[in-house]
């Protein structure tokens, strides 16, 4: 327990320091690191690692849908210095003056980004000048081998496998999870429709509504991380989600040994390619910090022990031949030229159309 004298003297330098300009401690490194990232998407080690290195606490709190973090973000005043949304997000964040343009000179790790990657997310941050990549991955379809196999009989090769109510009906019994994630799930809707998952028109998105309200009477739950653990305990037979999180529960499953067999495939129809950003609040309290961690993730030690930890591929180009060789060989990780094709990347919407998507989203939540 700390002494008086000593409480005292801390208050009187905090005083000091305060005087001084914001956060001259906080240049230095010091103080304490909030940090809101998706959930089971880092390796605690790493976090550790980075406060025994710098000093720095890190507070580390999870969401698990873009919507719940664009939310806080926009309403400002979130209290965190770091937050992580996806691409598609992110211009919405830089119309609204939401985030601060990054310090450059503060990332010595810049130069071990993928360019072909920075290439793709140039239409979503020009010059790189807001947002840093962390990690990329695509959404398919999650599912226990045995039991589908059991109840279908067939490949899981096609979106029609968890959108055909006929299919649907067969798993019921089994634990059907979808993603609570309007626009990730609206743009798998359209296009297995054949619509542009990009599209702007509402009559595509009340026809993509009209598809998931008949699929929702065979949906267990609209979550967004919980699929994880039921896919690996054998809860949820198939799931909408994101390939890292099938690939976890498909780990976790063979570390139990309870003979759950996860598999994960990306359906024929094609599907959408998402990348995960680092980014910095406004009125981030310890900016200085959330440069250090983002320069810290940039090493390419690092992030690979945070690829092998989360299965999902990272943009650090120098990482790749850390990797664990599972990770890095798996298609499913590390998109081929082949899946490649079958890919596509989601743009922003404006405020119109997502008030109308998140309108659309809430009958298919309800069912009617």
């Amino acid at each position: 327990m700390r002494k008086w004298i000593s409480a005292l003297g801390a208050l009187a330098a905090a005083a000091l320091l305060a005087a001084c300009g914001a956060g001259s401690d906080k240049a230095a490194g010091g103080g304490e690191l909030r940090i809101y990232n998706w959930s089971d998407y880092i390796d605690p080690a790493l976090l550790e690692a980075f406060t025994k290195e710098t000093g720095i606490k890190v507070r580390y709190d999870t969401f698990d849908s873009n919507e719940v973090l664009e939310t806080k973000v926009l309403q400002g005043g979130t209290g965190y210095d770091l937050v992580v949304p996806s691409n598609h997000n992110l211009p919405r964040y830089i119309q609204a003056g939401a985030i601060q343009p990054l310090d450059k000179s503060k990332l010595s790790g810049l130069a071990n980004l993928d360019p072909a990657l920075m290439g793709h997310l140039a239409a979503f941050d020009p010059g790189a000048k807001y947002a840093v990549p962390y990690m990329q991955g695509t959404i398919g379809i999650g599912y226990n081998v045995d039991a589908v196999a059991k109840r279908l009989g067939r490949p899981v090769d096609s979106w029609a496998i968890v959108l055909d109510p006929a299919n649907l009906a067969k798993l019921k019994d089994c634990g059907v999870y979808f993603l609570d994630a309007s626009e990730d799930m609206y743009a798998v809707a359209l296009n297995y429709l054949g619509n542009d998952p990009n599209s702007k028109a509402p009559a595509d998105y009340a026809a993509a509504t009209d598809l998931l309200v008949k699929a929702r009477p065979y949906v267990r739950k609209f979550h967004s991380s919980e699929y994880i653990d039921a896919l690996a305990n054998g809860d949820a037979c198939v799931a909408v989600g994101y390939s890292g999180d099938v690939l976890q529960a498909k780990d976790r499953a063979g570390e139990a040994k309870n003979g759950v067999k996860v598999a994960y495939a990306v359906p024929r129809e094609g599907s959408q390619i998402w990348f995960d950003l680092f980014v910095i609040p406004k009125d981030a309290p310890n900016a200085a910090a959330a440069h250090r961690f983002i320069d810290y993730m940039l090493r390419p030690d690092v992030i690979a022990k945070a690829s092998n930890f989360t299965h999902y591929a990272n943009a650090n180009a120098a990482s790749t031949k850390l990797l664990d060789a599972e990770v890095r060989d798996d298609p499913n990780v590390y998109v081929g030229p082949e899946l490649s094709k079958r890919l596509f990347v989601t743009t922003t919407k404006d405020q119109a159309l997502l008030r109308e998507l998140n309108r659309q989203w809430t009958r298919v939540l309800t069912g009617r």
